[in-house]
């Protein structure tokens, strides 16, 4: 039965994950249907107090969230075109990034900067988002 139960609420709610790579040439890739969650994942268990973060989407680098871990400020934004609104989640703790509902227009290159004051770092993902349409046969 629990067996049963566990497969109905994976089949139902798709959470896909990838970690960063702290190789600055590195891109991490991950592939996720429409309406399915992905969460990119940081390579941290927790932030450092002095870190700031700040996660950009494509070429134009649309700033889409930002953690500001020495004030606390925490902040999701819907992007010039609202393409984002309410589907940003942020771990406060580690950094990571979960877009939920995700869509075809979400494809793209995410990066990551991470800065303090001795130091800046960059993680780079490129997402795809395949149409749901397109994985039935």
């Amino acid at each position: 039965m629990f067996q049963s139960f566990a497969l109905c609420c994976l089949c139902c709610c798709c959470l896909v994950g990838v970690f960063g790579d702290t190789d600055r040439d590195t891109v991490k890739s991950v592939s996720v249907t429409e309406g399915d969650s992905v969460t990119l994942n940081t390579v941290f268990t927790e932030i450092q107090k002095a870190d700031e973060m700040l996660w950009k989407f494509r070429t134009n680098r649309t700033l889409i969230a930002k953690i500001n871990h020495d004030t606390g400020v925490l902040s999701t934004y819907d992007g010039p075109d609202g393409r984002f609104r309410d589907r940003l989640k942020l771990d406060i703790q580690t950094g990571s990034l979960t877009i939920t509902n995700t869509r075809t227009t979400d494809s793209g290159v995410y990066e990551l900067s991470i800065s303090n004051s001795s130091s800046q770092t960059k993680y780079r993902f490129n997402v795809t988002v395949n149409d749901h349409t397109s994985q039935q046969h």
